[in-house]
């Protein structure tokens, strides 16, 4: 019997076809293949399933009476809500419902008393999938994997396909199973190394060498890296998915890595001999027997140690302290039997090639700074080799031989361990030698200041080019020139004075230059062996741009000395000379020269040169004014006399040389010196024969010729004037009628019957005049010129003019040295003597050489 308030569910034994209504309160929720499964179950058995516990219909009472069959109006308004049973397993929105009516106080109908239970849906002719053993499904999949990593390790075809292979993974990892399955792939891996590459390395090892047993690790790490490579291809999605993300679990390329590092190159057999064949490796391309091959191993080598992670700990010790050993016997080798130049020569190539060879085979930088410290360390800064390296003999012969590119090398050595400062010293030793050789050489006098200029120019070119400009050695450079440029010695060169030779030097220099011009520059070239003047032989070179150039370099050279008051005797003597026989080659090279001068000494050491000038330009006006005067008074003289009034206190001083002058010509001396005295009173004249020049008209037998003679020769030619018959003329009746010493007779006539224009014949034929010898009109005397200038002896310098000159300046520096103390002393009054010597020294120090008193 049916329980009261409950619907039976079966009607005559037979499930009918109608829709069941299920509360949600009583089931779980299930997916459509469990539905369907149960169903069909249900089905093939033939029970219908009942809810439990059954659902029971209470009727609701109100508690006032209503008419049966009458709605009340909430019942009217308010109605049930549906039951909903899900039937697509939450994958679409198709539901069966069944409305279940509010419960009233009034009896329902019993026809609708069965809707109201509960309602089961049945499927017919539904197939029940068969259900699957998730550890089976995992054991295959692993089958699978397993014969697909075999064949992987051992080089052989993969019976599956790498997709099928990598969704089994991706299932797996699905599942939950990624953990186990990393385990047993990283237990595979270090298997399959173990036999199939630690082992038959350890077999071999005893038959290989170090660089066959490293050859054999290249090559089976390269086929281990590749296995790797497909099989990181198959376990991907366990690579990105899982381990990715895990901070304790290494990917599979660190986990393959870690494998071969620790089975292989770990192991105690092969790591000594990997690391020893490596570093022969790098033995043999030192000693220059390494082929491409083996040059192509060492790149493998240097990559798997960097990809094991074993480069800064295993490797880079091994090979540092066997390049250290290398280095180090090496540099004994090369200094016991090497020069100077040779070492630094094999020391760079060494040093280049070492750095090429790290950066060529993939070295760290590491690596390569250890190394070069390695190099510097042994082949430049260990106490012997800075004793050869900075051997003063040695760098004093690459200097001579002006070895340019050896010097460079060895200042780039030195300055890698800032040692160029410790090369002052050999380079100043050089320039002292070569500088005191130069100024002291007195059979090469003449050449001093031509070679000096080379030597300076050499000097600052090594300065430049060699060693880098480096502050330091400018410095040494400059202090060495001018300490051997001022160096002094009582010798024949000096007339036993201690004046420094140069200064005279550098003033016939640049009297060469300024009257010489650049004829003057190249034949003084051409004496010196070795000199190039280059720019005096090009004629397209601007004559007054080259004898600036000429002048500035002179002018570096004079900065140099201390003692100017040499430089300023010598230089007024021969600008004298050039002024009064107008031998200048440039005007304005003169006052260029002058004003250099002037700033480099101030306006008290040109003063005078500049009052020759203006004597120069004021004897003009004067002989201008002495003209005008003979042409108004309409007196003409026999002879046209040109006149130079010089102030005693500028010009150079001038001995007085007895010479008989021609009639005429001191009459009209005569003349002027009244005209001048009229002029300015109170003031003497006093002539100088010996500066004087003459231009002679001569009526040879040969031809008509006008002779530029100086005043010594005119009247020498002059006695020869009316002896047209009997011209043999004694050396005593010359002597006599011209009244000059033997010293200036014996030039004069040199001059004239011996030199190259021989205007008179010697009797007897010879170079040396002597008291006893015969002169006469040399009637066959011709050349093709006109206008013939004879040159005087006695317009060079002579050995006794140079003493003069020498022992004046002596003089004149005891003098100035003792004003500078009167000076100092009036201004000081009381003074310790080694203030007073610093004083002295530094007030005549541009003008003179104060030495200093010998302790």
């Amino acid at each position: 019997m049916p329980r009261p308030g409950s619907l039976n569910e079966r009607s005559g034994g037979k499930p009918k076809d109608r829709k069941s209504i299920t509360p949600r309160s009583h089931y779980q929720q299930r997916s459509l293949s469990e539905s369907l499964e149960a169903s069909q179950s249900s089905q093939q058995s033939g029970e219908v399933a009942q809810d439990s516990p059954s659902k029971r219909l209470k009727t609701s009472h109100s508690p006032s009476r209503q008419t049966p069959g009458i709605m009340t109006v909430n019942e009217m308004y308010n109605f049930a809500k549906p039951n909903h049973v899900d039937l697509t397993n939450g994958n679409g929105p198709a539901k069966m419902t069944t409305v279940q009516k509010r419960s009233t106080g009034m009896a329902r109908p019993s026809n609708t008393a069965a809707e109201s239970g509960p309602k089961r849906l049945v499927v017919k002719n539904l197939r029940k999938a068969p259900r699957s053993d998730p550890e089976k499904y995992i054991n295959h999949v692993w089958t699978q994997l397993d014969a697909a990593l075999s064949a992987i390790l051992v080089d052989e075809k993969i019976p599956y396909s790498n997709e099928e292979l990598y969704r089994g993974v991706e299932n797996l990892c699905r599942q939950g199973r990624a953990s186990p399955l990393f385990k047993t792939l990283c237990e595979k891996c270090r298997q399959g190394i173990s036999n199939h590459v630690e082992k038959p390395l350890v077999a071999n090892a005893s038959t290989l060498d170090d660089t066959g047993i490293l050859r054999a690790v290249t090559q089976a790490w390269c086929t281990w890296t590749v296995r790797l490579k497909t099989i990181r291809s198959i376990f991907f999605f366990l690579d990105r998915s899982y381990l990715l993300h895990s901070s304790s679990l290494p990917l599979i390329d660190e986990m393959g890595t870690n494998e071969f590092r620790t089975q292989v190159f770990s192991h105690p057999t092969l790591r000594p001999r990997i690391l020893s064949g490596a570093c022969e490796l790098v033995i043999a391309d030192r000693q220059g027997k390494q082929d491409q091959s083996s040059n192509d191993l060492l790149l493998k080598v240097i990559e798997m140690f960097h990809t094991l992670s074993v480069y800064t700990s295993d490797f880079e010790p091994e090979f540092l302290a066997r390049s250290s050993s290398y280095i180090a016997t090496w540099s004994d080798q090369k200094a016991d039997t090497l020069d100077l130049a040779g070492y630094i020569d094999e020391s760079q190539k060494l040093i280049d090639l070492e750095l090429r060879r790290c950066d060529h085979f993939g070295l760290d930088s590491t690596t390569r700074k250890s190394l070069e410290t390695y190099l510097e360390d042994l082949l430049v800064d260990q106490p012997d080799r800075q004793k050869k390296l900075l051997n003063t003999a040695d760098i004093s012969r690459l200097l001579q031989e002006d070895a340019r590119d050896a010097l460079k090398q060895l200042y780039g050595l030195l300055q890698r361990r800032d040692l160029c400062e410790k090369l002052r010293i050999p380079f100043e030793s050089y320039i002292s030698d070569q500088g005191s050789q130069i100024v002291f050489d007195e059979a090469r006098e003449q050449e001093m200041v031509v070679r000096l200029l080379g030597f300076k120019k050499k000097l600052d070119s090594v300065w430049e080019i060699c060693f880098a400009m480096h502050e330091g050695l400018g410095h040494s450079l400059r202090e060495a020139f001018e300490a051997f440029i001022n160096k002094s010695k009582r010798s024949n060169m000096t007339w036993g004075t201690d004046n420094p030779k140069p200064g005279e030097m550098i003033a016939k220099h640049v009297d060469m230059i300024l009257k010489g011009g650049l004829k003057g520059l190249a034949a003084n070239a051409a004496t010196v062996k070795g000199a190039s003047n280059e720019d005096a032989d090009d004629s397209s070179v601007d004559e007054d741009d080259e004898i600036n150039k000429q002048l500035d370099q002179v002018l570096e050279l004079f900065r140099f000395v201390h003692g100017k008051a040499v430089f300023e005797a010598f230089y007024k003597r021969d600008l004298a000379r050039r002024l009064l026989l107008n031998r200048s080659a440039s005007a304005d090279a003169e006052k260029s020269m002058l004003t250099r001068l002037k700033s480099e000494c101030g306006a008290g050491f040109t003063h005078n040169l500049e009052q020759m000038f203006k004597d120069v330009e004021l004897a003009r006006e004067e002989v201008a004014s002495f003209k005008s005067m003979l042409e108004e008074s309409g007196s003409k003289p026999k002879i046209d006399l040109n006149v130079n009034v010089l102030s005693a206190s500028a010009w150079p001083s001038y001995p007085d040389v007895p010479l008989i002058v021609p009639r005429d010509v001191q009459q009209a001396a005569s003349v002027f010196e009244q005209h001048y005295k009229v002029k300015h009173s109170g003031r003497r004249l006093a002539w100088k024969h010996s500066l004087a020049h003459c231009q002679l008209k001569a009526n040879l037998p040969k031809g008509n010729k006008e002779l530029v003679v100086s005043s010594y020769q005119a009247v020498v030619l002059l006695l020869f004037k009316d002896r047209l018959v009997n011209n043999e003329v004694p050396y005593n009746e010359i002597q006599a009628a011209t009244g000059l010493d033997d010293t200036e007779l014996k030039r004069t006539l040199q001059s004239l019957a011996c030199a190259k224009y021989r205007i008179l014949s010697k009797i007897p034929k010879g170079k040396d005049v002597n008291d006893t010898d015969t002169f006469s009109l040399n009637n066959n005397f011709s050349d093709p010129k006109y206008r013939i200038k004879i040159n005087q002896i006695q317009a060079k310098e002579t050995k006794e003019e140079n003493k003069e000159t020498h022992e004046r300046v002596a003089a004149d520096r005891a003098y100035e040295t003792q004003a500078a103390i009167v000076r100092i002393m009036k201004a000081r009054k009381t003074i310790t003597h080694a203030e007073l010597v610093m004083e002295v020294v530094g007030a005549t120090r541009k003008t003179a050489k104060c030495p200093l008193p010998r302790s």
